[in-house]
This record gives structure tokens, C-alpha cells and sequence, in this order.
């Protein structure tokens, strides 16, 4: 084991309780969703209680056995967590679902907004506004509205929204809702109304409620990074409505603020606004030139496929690019109306001129330095034979950019995720490796001790608990106070996470992550052990399962 000097370090990295039995009760607040705080664990912002002494009868006491495992276990987390195992995660890097060699890719593909353009998060504010106020004015929505401003902090991507109940939530991958994540406006919905508002479960329907796309009818899932200004506006609104007292019909608020954020688009505000101010809006474009530049440098063909218009796409890769940008993509397909565009064989191309000015003749061939329009994935495949697995296709929408091509056509594709920089920083902070650490701990101790059923070890076992619920509740608060990170429930993967790891192969927070590997780098995804396969859980190596000095404990158990 460890020595002093690694021991020493271990625990400025995780703070240790002076007793081991449960603290005083606290009377601080409750986490949302988390329950009153328990022993073990401090919520952001309550004060922490004194610890009471561990039990103090003989040996042979049970609640006593307990709390020396307890103990024990303790002491093992802090020697198994030198400080080097904080920051261990890169940012910059690629991480691997599938097994991809770089080598074998002739043809590299990419989506615009937030694939090739990354934007500033200054852009949210600006169409939350313009859609507010295009609400008031234009759908006579009660001007109280205006008094609310967009809070960057409130929600995260791969929300599902339930139309008809108004209700904001993040949902697992196994379709439960994570209690303590349900909003209606800007307030939370107590878990047991979440449960009966659902007929007695936290599971949703989403077979029935929602389409492949997660499109509804009843049910919507917030996929792409503009969705969190909607999402936003959306709570807002029903916060005001419900604040006053005013009868409304959801179907209508939904279909309402969901048009006012279109017609942001549509009437080309927010195209405008990145336009006036590209130094301001868009990100990194000295590092899409490169990837770019190195990829044609290395022998590689490039194809662009946006749904947004030829003029904004090329101002936006003039800005990052160059006035030659064209000559960079052996193929450029602007307003494709993704997804539909993999789906639909009845549209065709039409080429545009350098005015935007459509021509009538028939496309038999697409050529470098053209633009085109619309289209079909059909038309494209049998005009390049570009096919399989030597295709890598790049963007940020899960089921408008990636799911089609990698279910129906096997090409090879990547998403680009902005918010795993930031979750990752987090990971790699103290806080976190100390709360998830001694939560794994304790989680395997509860199961392996929960044969111990006398009155003063269910007491213990609860304190446990509650111990357990408050390091959960700690855990989720460091990524976003009401709905946590994006890949995880408190210990499920999140809806978003499974279908970004069944959509793609290789993910990572932005284009520029390709500058730190060679064009023929291999990608090889970590064997994730499965539940029965799991030699060196955390949780089991603290509760000495390797060494098994608790067998004894669990003789009765065949």
C-alpha cells in the first residue's frame, strides 16, 4: 500500500470524517430531487452539522461491525486516490465508441453550424430575446414576458419536454426520468407528482410518445445546441402563465414559442447577427483551416453538407477559411434539409451561381468549386460512389447529422459535442474524483452489508443512505443545478448518451480535436467491463471484495 507521504497527499484530496457514525441532523435545505442531506457528504451551500461518535458497544455488536467496515473502507479510498489521479482526462482529445482507423478514411464530411463553425455562447441571449419579443409582438403574448432574460445556467442539452404537461426532464437511458430533474417553468415538480403524473412509475412511454427523432407527437427531445435558448424561452413562458393565474393550452404555448424561434432563423436574424460580428460569434477558425489544410494535404477528399444558406456559409468560410474556401471541398451542398435529405429519394440537386440565383439544368455530375442545393443522400452516393466505411462523416446533431448514415448507409461518422470540454474539466476536479469515489464505495458497502436487518444496523444502513443521496445530490449540482451533466443520470447513462454512443463512432468538443493525432491514427474504445464482468469496480476493490476479507459476511448468499 501507499506510504505516508502518498497517504499524506490522499487525503488533502479527500476530506475525512473524524468518527465514523452518523452526524447530527442538519437542518439545512434539502438538495431538489435529493432529499434532506444525510451523513458523509456536503451540499453547496449548507452548513456542515458535527459528527456524533460511532457506536460504542462490543465487538460483537453488529451496528459496530458495520461502522469498522465503514471505516476501513474509508481508509482504503483515501490510499487508492493520490492527488495525479485528479485532471487525468484531456479535453482536446478523441474519445472512441466504436473502433475507427484514420487510415483507412478517403472522404471526410462535415456539417457547418457548430461542426465547422463553432459559435460563442453570446449567440443564446440574442435569439432568446429576438424570439421573446417576437412573441409579444407578433403572437400577442402578454408583455410581462419581456421581463424575463435568458439564463444560460438553467438548462442542458438532450432534455425531453412532454407537450401536454408541460414538463422539462432528463430521462435515463432506460427511459426513467431522473427525479429531481422535472421543471414545469422555472419551478420543480415534486418527485411524487413527476410518479403520478406518469401512472406510478418514473418510466415514460417513449415508444408511444415520441418518434424516432424525438420529434413527438407528445413527447420532444432537445437535441442540438441552438435548442437550449428554446428550451429556456419555453420555461419562461409557462412561468409567467402559471404565475398569473392564466388558463392556456399546451399544445398551443409549445407550437408558439417553437415557431418564434424558427422565424429567428428563417427571417435570417441570427444569420445577420453572426454576420455584423464574426469576430465575435465565431470560434476557433484558425483551427478549422487547419484541419482542413491538413486533410487536403494528406490526400483527402471533403464534402460539405449544411442545411443553412449558400450566402451565410460563405461569409462564415470566408472569415475562417479564405476567399478560395471552395477549393478545399471537393463537394458543397448548402439548404439540404437534413434529415430528410438521407431519407428522401424525390428531391434533386439544383446548382446555384455565386449569386444564389438557381440554374434549371439537370445534375448528371457534382463538380469541385460548385454549389448546390437540396438533394439527396441517393443521388450523392450513386454520383460519388462514396460508400461505407471509408466515409467519415462530422456534426453535431445526433439524429439530423448522424444517425441515418451510420444505421442505413455504414459510413463512419463523428460528433461534435462542445459541452464535453467543460464536463470534462469538471471530472477532473478534486470535488468531483472525491464525491464519485467514496459514492462508489459506499454504494458497494450498502449492498454487500444490507444482510445485517437488526434494528441498529437498518439504522446504520439508512444513515448510510442518506450519506449516499447527498454525495449524488453534490455530484449532479457541480454540472448544472437542476438537470446535472448531459451523459449521466446519477448513475445511468442519460437518453442523450445512448443515442450518442449508438450514432457515432468517435466524439469529442470540437473539429480542432483532429490537429492532435496523426491522419492515420487508430482509435480503439476501452473495454468497458459489463456488470458481471467487472473485476475491478471501485467500489469492490474498497470493500476489500479482491481480498475477500468479507466473505464471512455474505457465507448465506448462494
Amino acid at each position: 500500500m501507499a506510504g505516508a507521504g502518498l497517504r499524506a497527499a490522499a487525503r488533502r484530496c479527500l476530506p475525512r470524517r473524524d468518527h465514523g457514525g452518523p452526524r447530527a441532523a442538519s437542518s439545512s435545505p434539502s438538495c431538489p430531487g435529493c432529499g434532506p442531506p444525510g451523513p458523509g457528504a456536503h451540499c453547496p451551500g449548507a452548513p456542515r452539522s458535527a459528527p456524533a461518535p460511532a457506536p460504542t458497544g462490543g465487538a460483537a455488536e453488529p451496528s459496530a461491525h458495520l461502522w469498522a467496515r465503514y471505516q476501513d473502507m474509508r481508509r482504503l479510498v483515501h490510499d487508492l486516490l493520490p492527488p495525479e489521479v485528479c485532471s487525468l482526462l484531456n479535453p482536446a482529445a478523441i474519445y472512441a465508441n466504436n473502433e475507427i482507423s484514420l487510415r483507412d478514411v478517403e472522404v471526410y464530411g462535415f456539417d457547418y453550424d457548430y461542426t465547422l463553425a463553432q459559435y460563442s455562447d453570446t449567440l443564446h441571449p440574442e435569439i432568446f430575446s429576438a424570439a421573446r419579443d417576437i412573441l409579444v409582438e407578433h403572437y400577442k403574448y402578454p408583455e410581462g414576458i419581456r421581463k424575463y432574460d435568458y439564463n444560460p445556467s438553467f438548462a442542458i442539452r438532450g432534455l425531453h419536454y412532454d407537450i401536454q404537461k408541460s414538463l422539462l426532464m432528463k430521462i435515463d437511458a432506460f427511459h426513467y426520468v431522473q427525479l429531481g430533474t422535472a421543471y414545469r417553468g422555472l419551478q420543480p415538480v415534486p418527485d411524487e407528482e413527476v410518479i403520478e403524473l406518469y401512472g406510478g412509475t418514473q418510466h415514460i412511454p417513449l415508444y408511444q410518445m415520441s418518434g424516432f427523432y424525438g420529434k413527438g407527437p407528445s413527447i420532444k427531445q432537445f437535441m442540438d445546441v441552438f435548442s437550449l435558448p428554446e428550451m429556456a424561452l419555453l420555461s419562461c413562458v409557462v412561468d409567467h402563465f402559471l404565475g398569473h393565474g392564466l388558463e392556456f393550452d399546451q399544445a398551443h404555448l409549445y407550437k408558439d414559442v417553437t415557431d418564434a424561434i424558427r422565424d429567428v432563423h428563417v427571417k435570417g436574424l441570427m444569420y445577420q447577427w453572426i454576420e455584423r460580428d464574426m469576430e465575435k460569434y465565431i470560434l476557433r477558425g484558425d483551427e478549422t483551416f487547419a484541419v482542413l489544410s491538413r486533410l487536403v494535404a494528406h490526400g483527402k477528399q471533403l464534402f460539405l453538407i449544411t442545411n443553412s444558406p449558400f450566402s451565410f456559409v460563405d461569409k462564415g468560410m470566408r472569415h475562417m477559411v479564405g476567399p478560395d474556401w471552395r477549393q478545399l471541398f471537393d463537394v458543397v451542398i448548402v439548404q439540404a434539409d437534413k434529415p430528410s435529405f438521407f431519407t428522401d429519394r424525390r428531391k434533386p440537386f439544383r446548382k446555384l451561381d455565386e449569386k444564389g440565383s438557381l440554374h434549371w439544368d439537370r445534375i448528371t455530375r457534382l463538380e469541385k468549386g460548385k454549389i448546390y442545393r437540396q438533394g439527396n443522400l441517393f443521388d450523392f452516393l450513386r454520383l460519388t460512389e462514396w460508400r461505407g466505411p471509408r466515409v467519415l462523416y462530422f456534426g453535431d446533431h445526433l439524429y439530423s447529422d448522424l444517425a441515418d448514415l451510420m444505421l442505413r448507409h455504414g459510413w463512419r461518422t463523428g460528433a461534435i459535442i462542445p459541452e464535453l470540454e467543460r464536463e470534462i474539466r469538471i471530472i477532473n476536479t478534486e470535488q468531483y474524483m472525491h464525491s464519485l469515489t467514496w459514492q462508489q464505495a459506499l454504494t458497494g458497502l450498502l449492498e454487500r452489508m444490507q444482510t445485517y436487518q437488526d434494528a441498529e444496523s437498518r439504522q446504520v444502513l439508512a444513515a448510510w443512505m442518506k450519506e449516499r443521496q447527498e454525495l449524488r445530490c453534490v455530484t449532479k449540482a457541480l454540472f448544472n443545478a437542476q438537470f446535472g451533466s448531459i451523459f449521466r443520470t446519477f448513475h445511468n447513462p442519460t437518453y442523450f448518451s445512448r443515442r450518442l454512443v449508438r450514432f457515432s463512432d468517435l466524439y469529442m468538443a470540437s473539429l480542432s480535436c483532429l490537429l492532435n493525432y496523426r491522419v492515420d491514427f487508430t482509435f480503439y474504445p476501452r473495454r468497458t467491463p459489463l456488470q458481471h464482468e467487472a473485476p475491478l469496480w471501485m467500489d469492490q476493490l474498497c470493500t476489500g471484495c479482491m481480498k475477500t476479507p468479507f466473505l464471512g459476511d455474505m457465507a448465506h448468499i448462494r
